[in-house]
């Protein structure tokens, strides 16, 4: 006779139902009451796990930082254009996983001062980590310096890595960040920050490179030729 798989803990369904709520109508438009209502529980009982609906974001983002660190601390380990490839896939990946964050971070971050405070720190390991990745590509050869440094290469990737699901959700909001366009955004968004290494590519991960971004370009259009 098999083993019965111990039930999940209430917290652990509140915080999943709550990411997929926020993820599909935006924080702002889900009440503890419809989260209550989701999971077939009392108000009461969510109320016990989490006493304000700001608990629960934080928790998210918590769990949003713990995804996202050990990407970030790998970044010293990306060589050349393919490696660059994968670790800009790794961070849209999740950031894909808790959009909510950035599709509504200005109101987020007006009433809730842990999360201002985790965003900031968030958005300086992620340029941090992009400063690594790009001095670490140099001395690899796959970069030429820019004549001022990496700083605004790297900030430049982190606005684009970050803000870009705001700019697709701007062009269409009833769909841009439905679960079934992830692929199409994500391949989007990749080829806009692989192009911004491309002014400073050595010839031969010039050529990768451009070949990478032809391709995401040619995917993401049929892909919506076919939606």
């Amino acid at each position: 006779m098999g083993t019965k798989k111990a039930p999940r803990r209430t917290a652990e369904r509140i915080l999943e139902s709550s990411l997929a709520l926020f993820n599909r109508f935006g924080e702002p438009g889900v009440s503890t009451n419809a989260i209550s209502v989701e999971l077939n529980i009392s108000p009461g009982n969510l109320y016990y796990h989490f006493p304000a609906k700001d608990d629960l974001i934080n928790a998210l983002f918590v769990q949003y930082e713990q995804a996202l660190q050990p990407i970030l601390q790998a970044s010293d380990g990306v060589t050349n254009v393919e490696d660059a490839w994968f670790f800009i896939h790794s961070v849209l990946e999740v950031n894909w996983q808790y959009r909510f964050i950035y599709r509504n971070l200005n109101e987020l971050l007006s009433r809730n001062r842990q999360l201002e405070t985790g965003v900031r720190q968030t958005l300086e390991d992620l340029t941090q980590s992009l400063l690594r990745l790009l001095n670490t590509m140099q001395k690899n050869a796959a970069l030429n310096a820019p004549p001022v440094g990496w700083d605004s290469v790297a900030r430049s990737m982190v606005l684009l890595l970050v803000f870009w699901l705001s700019y697709e959700y701007a062009l269409d909001p009833r769909n841009a960040l439905e679960e079934d366009n992830a692929q199409n955004a994500a391949m989007r968004n990749a080829a806009h920050v692989l192009g911004l290494l491309a002014p400073y590519a050595v010839a031969d991960q010039q050529a990768h490179l451009q070949r990478l971004i032809d391709a995401y370009a040619s995917q993401a259009k049929t892909e919506t030729a076919v939606a």
